[in-house]
């Protein structure tokens, strides 16, 4: 039963994490086009509070909560090729996660930003991901 609960807070923690994942990157179209000062400093906070806020705490729980349940049936988990996919596809989000991270700042400083169509493309990266993690919990492929 514990793994359970441990697998529907994972779920929620994955839902918060994703649906930051999704919109940091369509604000950092809206902020790339933005032409006013008051607009740009208004997209700073916003940015800064989803990522510091909602995103960073969100994947921490993701990571803990999933390292959790492999912990409770390690013996399984570790001979499962769709789970090791995962989990590198996972890694690989997080390197994304830490990438928005990174323009959170710059945008901070007042860079000068890619275009918005840069941010655009950038913005489908978790699609993808989302997409191929789904695919390796739930069809589970080898």
């Amino acid at each position: 039963m514990l793994f359970l609960w441990v697998k529907a807070f994972h779920i929620m923690a994955v839902v918060a994490w994703f649906a930051v994942l999704f919109y940091l990157p369509r604000l950092f179209v809206y902020h790339a086009s933005c032409d006013d000062v008051a607009g740009r400093e208004r997209f700073k906070i916003m940015e800064r509070k989803l990522y510091r806020g909602i995103g960073a705490p969100s994947m921490i729980l993701v990571w803990t909560l999933g390292a959790w349940m492999a912990y409770l049936n390690w013996d399984y988990y570790k001979t499962q090729g769709w789970f090791h996919a995962k989990l590198t596809l996972v890694f690989l989000l997080t390197g994304y996660h830490h990438m928005c991270g990174a323009y959170v700042k710059k945008f901070a400083r007042d860079f000068e930003p890619p275009s918005h169509v840069f941010f655009r493309w950038f913005n489908e990266v978790p699609v993808l991901f989302l997409a191929a993690i789904v695919i390796m919990v739930v069809v589970r492929p080898f």
